[in-house]
Formats: structure tokens, sequence, C-alpha cells
């Protein structure tokens, strides 16, 4: 009988640790690295020997924040993620999620989550199981179902202050002690049964409230109290476990951010903050949190930031875009079925709005300046001499204002039009800022979220491709110290994260100079007959996840040897 299940021969090893790569084997037995050498080891000791010369063996990656909760339930692969490297990731982001609810909540519970995190409706209506109630149930569930990745999950806030208090009263006032104790015990009962801490957005009702309800209005989380968000920290410092992700308002830049510091200190546990970005209009923003965190770091304060790794372009209808919800003007004619969008935006006072938004420069926070946004393709054939034109280039085209310009042809293709944003965080410069500060996690993938907007989750491919091999940002072991050592431990992810013997054996093999993300497409692979934007990858060989193979070559294997990860191990 064979030593070894599956023998890595001769590839280049960059463990996660920051170590210096090396030429080595790797060998894997019952899920597990057992041994790694330097001089070789013997191939006839293994049943199946995988060829790595000239290829790179690194660990999984770790994705940090996913919104895959609905996805996984019928992907068990969580792609894009799945597809380009990760091996374990994190669920229940951001406050958001479906546990605990109760079986008359669910349609509002996704009917929030097809605004806020823009997951179609029907796919979720069609694709979830919905065998749960409460928390621990959803870690059950998770457990049982096939995954071809690990998991763990947040506890997140949203569903438990609807939980206790309803939606509608806990969006109009404080919880009662009473309530506020329960609350906690939930979060308690959630730790007990496995999460790896608790998850909030905190965008109060202001400009930077970008992610809204079903109705437009701020989530639960967002109008909580800085009062309350604390006593939740409480049942951190009170078990000495776990950590909180927060997507933090940044309305009063120094208030918010010593609310964090304080929501750190009380929890005694480390706080990732949502979110850093290389913004070209405005590179004093990432500055500014890179200091915060250093000092805070300084003090003893557990603040790490998530950055955002990889560009931030989008491309969308105004049939299913919500990212301009951070202004009121578009927020309301972004509103509603489609009929209803168009007779807002046919209103002569709401246009008036948004042409004075315009001329003084008002910039979404998640688009960036809306003169830039691009006509990418048009449905009737009259306008396909607009395609390629900014909505600048559109308005002086016709003469008219832009925004008359760009809502008139919208309107007109019944809010078909496919509209294009370019990137506005790709400064070199700025990013290798942000790199080097100890207290960056690349990541904010939003895989499972933004299905038709966006496809960050190919962040991890980017940041080797793009910031190692073609900008030198950082170095290879620093990369993958970042996309897999560093989540892990942010997480929780005891033993995941690094190679090493006795560890899950978790790992990438792929072509370094043939690393890419492919060209987006439209895929129609979600429940109801919905489609997503995807970007899929190339040049990873073998993606194992605990010592089985997931990919191969792109291809998936149908191997689903992914664990729930209950207090961070299996």
């Amino acid at each position: 009988m064979a030593q070894f299940d599956t023998l890595i021969k001769n590839g280049t090893i960059v463990d996660g640790t920051r170590a210096p790569r090396f030429q080595g084997d790797l060998a894997i037995r019952d899920g597990k690295v057992v041994a790694i050498s330097r001089i070789g080891i013997d191939p006839t000791e293994a049943a199946r020997v995988i060829d790595a010369r000239g290829l790179v063996v690194a660990p999984g990656f770790v994705d940090l924040h996913t919104h895959y909760d609905a996805q996984i339930q019928w992907d068990p692969y969580c792609t894009l993620s799945g597809w380009h490297g990760v091996t374990s990731l994190v669920l229940g982001n951001c406050g958001f999620g479906f546990a605990p609810v109760a079986p008359d909540n669910r349609d509002r519970m996704m009917l929030s989550m097809s605004r806020v995190e823009a997951i179609p409706f029907e796919a979720m209506k069609k694709g979830m199981l919905w065998d749960w109630v409460t928390f621990p149930e959803w870690l059950d569930t998770l457990a049982r179902i096939p995954k071809g990745v690990n998991v763990i999950s947040y506890v997140p806030i949203g569903p438990v202050m609807i939980w206790v208090m309803g939606l509608e009263e806990a969006k109009r006032r404080e919880p009662t002690s009473a309530e506020l104790a329960e609350m906690c015990q939930l979060i308690e009962t959630g730790m007990d049964a496995g999460a790896c801490g608790w998850s909030v957005q905190h965008l109060g009702d202001g400009f930077t409230s970008v992610q809204r309800d079903y109705d437009g209005t701020p989530m639960v989380t967002d109008i909580m109290s800085n009062a309350t968000c604390l006593a939740f920290a409480e049942v951190l410092r009170k078990r000495g476990e776990g950590h909180i992700q927060i997507t933090q308002a940044q309305d009063d830049i120094r208030e918010d951010l010593v609310f964090v510091e304080k929501l750190a200190e009380v929890s005694g546990t480390p706080v990732l903050f949502n979110v850093v970005n290389a913004n070209n209009h405005h590179p004093r923003q990432s500055r500014r949190l890179l200091e915060w965190a250093a000092k805070a770091q300084a003090k003893g304060i557990k603040i790490y930031l998530q950055a955002v790794s990889v560009g931030n372009d989008l491309t969308y209808t105004f049939e299913d875009f919500n990212l301009l919800d951070g202004q009121e003007d578009w927020r309301e004619v972004t509103l509603g079925t489609v009929a209803e969008r168009m007779r807002k935006m046919q209103d002569p006072a709401r246009r008036a709005g948004l042409r004075l938004d315009y001329d003084i420069g008002r910039m979404p926070i998640v688009t960036g300046p809306i003169k830039s946004f691009v006509i990418l393709e048009t449905i009737r054939p009259e306008h396909k001499c607009w395609q390629g034109m900014t909505v600048q280039q559109l308005g002086d085209a016709q003469g008219r204002h832009p925004i008359d310009a760009l809502l008139d042809l919208v309107i007109a293709e019944q809010l078909q039009t496919v509209i294009f944003t370019p990137a506005f965080n790709d400064d070199v410069d700025l990013n290798r800022e942000i790199f080097q500060s100890e207290y960056t996690v690349p990541g904010v993938s939003d895989g499972g979220a933004h299905t038709k907007f966006v496809t960050l989750g190919r962040y991890t491919t980017e940041f080797l491709a793009d910031f190692v091999r073609d900008k030198h940002i950082v170095d290879l072991e620093e990369a993958h110290y970042r996309l897999s050592c560093l989540p892990a431990k942010m997480a929780g992810f005891l033993d995941r994260g690094v190679l090493a013997e006795g560890r899950p054996a978790d790992v990438v093999i792929y072509d370094f100079e043939a690393l890419r993300s492919t060209p987006s497409e439209i895929a129609h692979d979600f429940p109801g007959g919905e489609w997503r934007r995807v970007q899929r990858a190339e040049g990873y060989r073998y993606i194992l996840v605990n010592g089985e193979i997931t990919f191969e070559d792109g291809v998936c294997t149908g191997a689903t040897p992914g664990k729930l990860l209950r207090h961070g191990h299996a």
C-alpha cells in the first residue's frame, strides 16, 4: 500500500509564512500535509503523483468577505472564488444573513438581500433550502450540504435584531434592556455553535449609507446606536474569542474611527474594518486610514483594514443597479419596478436634482464621477452610434445636458442599456502604500453579491498576476502571506493558511506566468433562470481542498471535500 495519497513533486513551494520559496516535494495523506522535503520524496511511495516542475505550490486562499450565504446552497464551490484558488471562506458578512429567521419572514429577508447585496430574488427563492430557523440550525445545514470549499460564519447582527425586535421596530427605536440581553444571548448561542465572531454594516442614514434595504431605507444595523454595538462587543470580551467585521460609516471621520477603536478595545478582539482602497480622486482617504490603523496597532488595538485590491469597475443596467444609493436623487430614481423607475427618470423635478449633482461634481462613493460612465452596449440599432461614449461625450454629441441625454437613452431602451463605470482605484503608488502596511488584508470579493455588476471574486488571481508579476508591488512570499496566512489568522481558521506538516492540505498549484482572469461574460447558471457576470481563471493547474482535487486545469472534478469549520477547525 502507498504511503501517501498524493505527492506533489518538484514544485516551487511558497508556504504562506513569508519564508523564502524553495524547490521541493509535498506529500499528502488523509487530507493533511504529512511531509515537505527539499531533497525529494520517492514517487513510488504515492498513489498519485503531480509533477509541479515550473509551477508554484502554495496554500489555498482565504476569502473573508463573500456573501455566499445563499449561493453555497446551489453552488458547492462558491464560484467565482472557487475558480480563483479560494479553499476557505467566511459567510455572514456585513451583518447580513439568513439566520435566525422566522419562517414567515423569509421572503422579506430575501427581498432585503436582493437590494442591499443585489442577489437575485428568484435565484434565492428557487435555490435556498430554508431547512433551518435558528443560527445553530443554519450551521447544521452548512455542515450537511456538499461543499467544495471550507466555510466558517459570523453571527450576522441584522437577523439577530429583527428576530428580537421585528424589522420595523428595529428601524425606529433602541432595544429595551430585555431585548438587548436576548440579542446578546443569541450571539452567545451562535458562538457556542461555532461562529467566528459577529459582523455588522454600520453606515448610518446619511451619505455613506450606500447599501440599503429593499424599500430604500437604511438597514437595521445602519441606524443601530454605538451603545448597542458596544454591548455586542462585550459578548466577545466575556468569551475571550472571535473577532468583528464592520463596514463603518465615515461621515465624521474622526468620530467614526474613534468608535471603531472603542469597539476593538471593548471586545478585546481584532476588528476587520471595511474598506480601504486606492481612490485616485481622493488619495488622502487611504493614507488617513493607513495612519489610523498603524497608530491603533501601536497602542495595542487590533485594527485591520480589508483592501480592495482589484479594479473597482462596474458593468450594469439601470434595471438592476443599486450602488448609487449614497446619493438621494439617484437612489430615488432607481427604486421600484422598471416602469416606476422610468416614470421617475422622466420627472422634471427629479431631473433637476440629478443635473445639479452632476454640475457640482457630486461623486457617488462606489462608482466614481458620473461623467466618466461609458455607454457600453445599446439595444436599439439607431442607438449604436452612442456606444463607447462617456456620459459627458454623449451630452456633447447631442448638444444637451449629459444627464438628460443619458436618461432619455436608457428610458428609450427600457433600462436595458449596458453601462460601464471605469475603475478609479488603480494608482500603482497608492496601492503600493496600502500593501506596505502590515495591517491590510486583500479581499472584499463580494463573490456572492452584486452578481450582475461586479466580479471582484477574481481578486486572488489578479493580486498575483497584477501586483506581483506585472507591477512588483509586493513579492510572491508576501502575496501568499496576505492571501492565505493573514486572513486565516484574522478569521480564526486555526490550522489553515500555510503549508506545514500536520496541517490540512488546502493547496493551489499554478503557472505564475500564465495566471490571469478571463474576460467578463454572462453565465446563466443561477436557479430560477437568473444570470450573473463571471470571470474565470487560467493558470491554475490544480486546486486541492483537504487533500482532494476540486479543479484540474480549470475543470471541476465534482469532489466536495469542503468542511464547516466550527470554532475554526474541523
